[in-house]
């Protein structure tokens, strides 16, 4: 009795046309499983999945290249040559300069960390809205009004938060051009202390009082940063206008150079403090003004040292000092007049209003003729 073999090949009325091309995956796949809705989809299916294999491949080697490249170029800052300003080569001592190098490196290596961590981020966004539009556009979906949505969200974005984009671009802007640091004691307007924090959308300063600002980098007009190259400490001194000027500024030139000379003043110091001379001269008094060029942050510390010695010194040579204080009050200094005033009396019995008594001045009127008496 022969068998009967099954047949090799479905029926042709099942299967799809696709299979009389042998090359093809849906050839390959209908050989496999003999499933028409498998192999009219194999071509489908397994092009657009090597493709977008393929796009992620791709994807990943370009955000690997690119983020070696700023790695490298990071690192490359970082051990460039370390170029202190102009204003702290010229006045500031050998040691000194030795001291301030490292700490403008490190400085400079932590500003190309953060800027090299932003750009970062912004490639490997780059490559990821990139990456998805190709896979999209491999599926068939038409990315014109996907793009134009964007365009249009975008714009709106834009216009409501324009804001935010202003904040983060001057961040970006500060980073890049060094304006301050953490640790920087800064005047940012609308707050003045050291800078605790640093953002692209926001910046942390603590003031003298303790209190934390957080000032928005797009709200910043100006930056006045007294923690770079070096600062001065401004004593004034007031003096009365009978002061002996010359006198004074011997005296505060002398003091000055002992508080130089001091262990804890001496490393703070990056000149001799000078005695500038009268700044001002106003109605209370004269106004003598002490510099003295130091290291930056500390001139408040050694404005103080200067102002209290100067002081003490100017106190026991009994240097005049203005008066700020209220005018006394005027004292009456018109003479004595024992003469009552007209209208008065001396006698105590006299009624109101008669001056009769105690005038000793004869009645007015005409005399009494003496012609009668005569005749």
């Amino acid at each position: 009795m022969t068998a009967l073999a099954a047949p090799s090949t479905p029926p042709p009325g099942i299967a799809p046309a696709c299979v009389s091309d042998p090359g093809s995956w849906c050839a390959r796949v209908f050989s496999w499983t003999h499933s028409a809705l498998l192999s009219r989809s194999a071509d489908v299916l397994v092009g657009r999945a090597l493709a977008i294999v393929l796009i992620v491949v791709l994807a990943l080697v370009a955000r690997l290249l690119l983020h070696r490249a700023i790695r490298r170029l990071v690192s490359g800052v970082g051990r460039g040559h370390t170029v202190l300003p102009a204003a702290l080569r010229r006045h500031a001592p050998e040691g000194l300069r030795e001291i301030a190098a490292p700490l403008v490196s490190e400085r400079r290596v932590q500003r190309a960390n953060t800027i090299g961590s932003v750009l970062r981020s912004i490639s490997s966004l780059a490559v990821l809205v990139v990456a998805v539009s190709m896979v999209l556009a491999e599926f068939g979906l038409n990315l014109a009004p996907v793009l134009a949505s964007a365009g249009i969200v975008g714009l709106a974005i834009g216009f409501g938060a324009q804001n935010l984009v202003r904040d983060f671009l001057s961040g970006m802007f500060m980073l890049l051009e060094d304006q301050y640091g953490v640790g920087d004691l800064v005047d940012a307007g609308s707050a003045t202390g050291t800078v605790e924090a640093v953002g692209l959308r926001i910046t942390t300063l603590r003031d003298v009082h303790g209190t934390v600002w957080h000032v928005r980098n797009g709200t910043i007009q100006r930056v006045g940063n007294k923690s770079q190259g070096y600062a001065v400490a401004v004593v004034d001194l007031p003096l009365a206008h009978n002061a002996n000027i010359a006198h004074a500024s011997e005296i505060a030139a002398e003091v000055a150079e002992e508080v130089a000379r001091r262990e804890e003043m001496a490393p703070r110091l990056l000149q001799p403090p000078h005695v500038l001379g009268v700044e001002n001269v106003t109605m209370e008094g004269v106004t003598l003004r002490v510099t003295a060029k130091c290291l930056p942050g500390e001139q408040f510390a050694v404005q103080r040292a200067l102002n209290a010695a100067i002081t003490l010194a100017f106190d026991d040579a009994a240097v005049p000092r203005p008066f700020l204080g209220p005018p006394p009050p005027a004292a009456d200094i018109s003479p004595a007049d024992p003469t009552p005033p007209t209208g008065t009396t001396d006698d105590p019995a006299a009624p109101p209003g008669d001056t009769s008594a105690g005038d000793p001045s004869p009645p007015s009127g005409p005399a009494p003729s003496t012609a009668g008496s005569q005749s």
